[in-house]
């Protein structure tokens, strides 16, 4: 299944060759998380968070 899904989507441009979007979803039974974004890449709710206890603001 895996093998298959690799050649179908060639997804090695991804964060951990994961595409949700796309026919990786089938490869999982559930995904959990506080950060959506961090099944792309950077988990950006965190990323924010961290960025403004150190007082920069991102808007």
């Amino acid at each position: 299944m895996i093998e298959n899904y690799l050649n179908a989507e060639q997804p090695y441009d991804c964060a951990g060759s994961f595409k949700m979007e796309g026919l990786g979803i089938a490869l999982f039974s559930k995904l959990e998380g506080d950060d959506p974004n961090s099944l792309i890449g950077l988990p950006l709710i965190r990323l924010i968070s961290m960025l403004d206890q150190q007082g920069l603001r991102a808007i």
